[in-house]
Parts: C-alpha cells; structure tokens; sequence
C-alpha cells in the first residue's frame, strides 16, 4: 500500500478543497462545473505542481477514477520480492562494475541496495530541504507571484530563515499564507524551546 497523493484546489485566493486527489477531484466534481469553468487550479502538496485532473462523467465515474483511499501499488509479476516491497528493474553498468558487485558479500543487489541507502542518508536533508523549497516556489510563484514582499520571502525561503519569511507573508490572502506556511513547514517551522541544531 501507498499513501494517497494529496492535493489542495484554489479558486483566487481561497482554498476551496484539500485532501487525496480523490477527496479534491470529488469535490470539485461535486460544485456541478469542470474546474476551468469555476477557475480552479490544484496543487500537489508535495511537490507544489499543478494537477490536471479529468472531471468528465458524473461523480461516481470521477471517483472510481481517482480513488478517494491509499492507492494500492498493483501486483508485479517476475522477479523480486512483492511482499517486502522489492521491485525488479533493469539496470546498465559497465562490465567492471558487474565484476565488482559480483565479488561483494550478498551479491549485486545487497550491494546496490546498501550504496543507494548510504546516499540517501548522506544526503537526505539536503535532498530534503531542496525538496520542500522547490515545492513552495512553485505553489508561491503561481499563486502570489504578483503580492508583496513575494521576492523577499522567496530570498527567506532559499535562506532558511523563519522569521524573515514568515514577515514578508504576513500580509497575504489567509488561504494563500496557510497554504505556503503548510509547505514550507519542513524546512521552516518554529523548533521547540531547546532544540537546536547540532
């Protein structure tokens, strides 16, 4: 099982529905009309991009095509281990390569799987910061391109500097700074009294 996409829709300023993909699409199928004719836009949370969902047919049809529940990842036939999750994909390396994962304990995949981990721990905050600023410029670059202090609170966003951002926002449509504060909370949310970074 996956975790369901989650996604917010803007009419203007106003948020007007947030949930799964499935609870949004729902919703806007719902108000009667196609999100262009009431100008919706839909954001994904995670990534700050705009969705283009297909709201033709009635409202049972959009929700048997956008299932309002986690997403079950469908069944792979070949090898690896489904149960825990394992895919099987191919890959290409130079022969010296191959030579090399086969002389390693556990073989090619035990090896590859620990060096992909080893990298992604290495790097997992600053993939992850790079992440969440990415996806806050994108929603904020839509939606408040045009409003005060937008270039300031960017510079604060890419600084990582909370409190200069979360003033230059302060004057924001509620909706728009709720849903700017929500992204950006990864990477810019108050920290406890008494924890501080190492």
């Amino acid at each position: 099982m996956t975790t369901a996409r989650r996604a917010t829709a803007f009419i203007g300023t106003s948020q007007i529905a947030a949930g799964s993909v499935g609870q949004v699409a729902c919703a806007l199928r719902g108000r009667g009309e196609s999100p262009e004719a009431i100008g919706a836009l839909v954001f994904d949370d995670e990534t700050g991009r705009l969705i283009d969902l297909d709201l033709r047919g009635s409202l049972e049809e959009v929700a048997a095509r956008y299932p309002v529940g986690p997403a079950e990842s469908p069944p792979r036939a070949g090898p690896g281990r489904p149960k825990l999750g394992v895919v099987s994909r191919e890959i290409s390396l130079l022969p010296r390569h191959w030579d090399w994962l086969a002389s390693q304990p556990g073989g090619a995949s035990v090896t590859l799987r620990k060096l992909v981990d080893g990298a992604r721990k290495a790097s997992g905050d600053r993939d992850r910061t790079r992440q969440v600023q990415e996806a806050t410029y994108r929603f904020m670059n839509a939606m408040a391109g045009d409003l005060p202090g937008f270039e300031e609170a960017l510079r604060a966003l890419y600084a990582a500097d909370a409190p200069a951002f979360h003033a230059r926002i302060q004057a924001w449509p509620p909706d728009l700074r709720t849903h700017v504060i929500k992204l950006s909370n990864p990477l810019l949310a108050p920290r406890p009294p008494g924890d501080h970074e190492p």
